[in-house]
């Protein structure tokens, strides 16, 4: 595990040699500073600026809703906080679907206006031809297949997706498509462990699993979920390593009823 300590900027490059070296890529999600800042700190490799904010920071029911000044707003506010880990945003809904060259111009937009290292795009075939246009101006693309959120209204659900042959080929054949484009990653999500596992053996860029099994090159779970905030959302794939919205419930229970006690502040917590 020693080479991943040596990092001490993570870039394509780097993600890279992890998948050779058949160690492991962490990645987790964050949209302020305060949550960069310890993701970094405790050594994660990627940060995912993700359109997840339209559903855990807006509180919207789907990720389409989110623009692209949001996410460069966000953006901002992260990369303050980060000196190591790879930053890569989301280009939102609508910001790179209508044709190439505005996906390219905005692609362009996010690079210019943040510190971000690398944009993500939703979809493989149908976008290859816009990936291999922004990545041929030296702007680093990760893709994302199977279950695709922006998307979502055509899906009718959020159900795994590749488990009939026949999306499986299509959900391969879009992997292989946008490593072809130039993709230096992607991002697997809600497919079987088989199909995650198939992906990742033909790939020669690393995969990112969410909800797609152990046999990927990575893995990424949004934060507020893992830490346990987002109690009404409780997926299978998604695992507690906190239970944050109990201790924060019971720290501002305390706190009202210290000051409505007269118990703070206290004489040595007073000027």
């Amino acid at each position: 595990m020693s080479i991943q300590k040596d990092f001490k900027r993570i870039t394509t490059k780097s993600l890279q040699l992890l998948k050779e070296q058949k160690i492991k890529i962490t990645a987790l999600t964050a949209y302020d500073f305060i949550t960069a800042k310890i993701l970094d700190k405790a050594g994660i490799d990627i940060i995912l600026v993700g359109d997840s904010l339209s559903n855990v920071f807006q509180g919207n029911d789907t990720t389409l809703p989110v623009t692209m000044d949001e996410m460069i707003y966000h953006t901002k506010a992260v990369a303050k906080g980060v000196e190591r880990a790879m930053i890569v945003v989301d280009m939102p809904f609508m910001s790179y679907q209508t044709n190439p060259d505005e996906a390219f111009r905005n692609a362009g937009r996010i690079m210019k206006e943040t510190p971000a290292s690398a944009v993500k795009l939703e979809g493989g075939k149908r976008i290859a031809e816009t990936v291999k246009k922004i990545t041929e101006v030296g702007i680093p693309v990760m893709g994302h297949v199977g279950l695709l959120p922006q998307s979502i209204h055509s899906y009718g659900s959020y159900e795994a997706r590749g488990k009939s042959v026949k999306e499986a080929k299509a959900i391969t054949e879009d992997a292989i498509a946008l490593e072809q484009a130039g993709a230096f990653a992607v991002v697997l999500e809600k497919v079987p462990a088989k199909l995650a596992k198939s992906i990742s053996s033909k790939l020669k860029i690393p995969t990112i699993g969410i909800g797609a099994g152990a046999f990927c090159d990575g893995q990424i779970l949004v934060t507020p979920d893992m830490l346990g905030l987002n109690v009404d959302f409780h997926p299978r794939f998604v695992r507690y390593y906190a239970n944050l919205a109990e201790e924060i419930d019971i720290a501002v229970k305390k706190y009202i009823d210290d000051v409505k006690n007269g118990k703070f502040p206290t004489a040595k917590e007073s000027y």
